[in-house]
């Protein structure tokens, strides 16, 4: 097996598990969310967390052992490759497990559950600013408008998302894949 085959064998397989994890954190963050706390801070501390940092963490992690186990050196065409196709994995893993399964089967109702629980979260936080009614009516207004165009999206503007999101993935490819690179060095005879 060529080298450029053991890239696509491992990063596969990392971005199978690095979907399943993501999805497992993006339903934690989602009951979470709407089931347990009732702090402000933490309905926006605990989606931050689950989709940012430990995402983060584990492509880091990712990244350094996939380059370990093909050699320790890579050039950056190998190292955007591998994890573009890391990204792309644990995207479609993502989508289809929490955009298709869970949200039009498991929980059907969860823009208006989420919606319930940020107008609670934000409600509290702004009598705790001591904003006037007259605010707190007007942002409730906001949020529920964009609720409700969250509600009524359409096979088209699913397919945007996708091609969108798919741009997004290339992009932290190129990101991560010119600072993981490691070419190795070059010896004069």
């Amino acid at each position: 097996m060529d080298f450029e085959q053991r890239i696509k064998i491992i990063f596969l397989k990392y971005g199978v598990v690095l979907g399943f994890i993501l999805l497992t954190l993006s339903i934690s963050s989602y009951y979470l969310i709407t089931r347990v706390t009732t702090s402000p801070v933490l309905f926006i501390a605990i989606p931050v967390f689950f989709s940012l940092f430990i995402p983060i963490l584990l492509t880091v992690y990712f990244c350094f052992n996939g380059r370990k186990q093909l050699g320790g050196y890579w050039t950056f065409k190998q190292a955007t490759t591998g994890i573009f196709i890391m990204f792309l994995m644990a995207y479609l893993i993502q989508f289809v497990g929490k955009d298709i399964v869970f949200d039009k089967f498991i929980e059907p109702d969860n823009i208006a559950i989420t919606q319930n629980a940020a107008v609670k979260a934000k409600t509290t936080l702004m009598k705790q600013n001591h904003d006037s009614q007259k605010a707190i009516d007007h942002s409730m207004a906001e949020m529920k408008k964009d609720f409700a165009t969250q509600q009524n999206s359409t096979i088209g503007s699913t397919i945007q998302g996708i091609v969108f999101s798919i741009l997004f993935v290339f992009l932290f490819a190129l990101i991560f894949g010119s600072l993981f690179k490691k070419v190795p060095p070059d010896y004069a005879a």
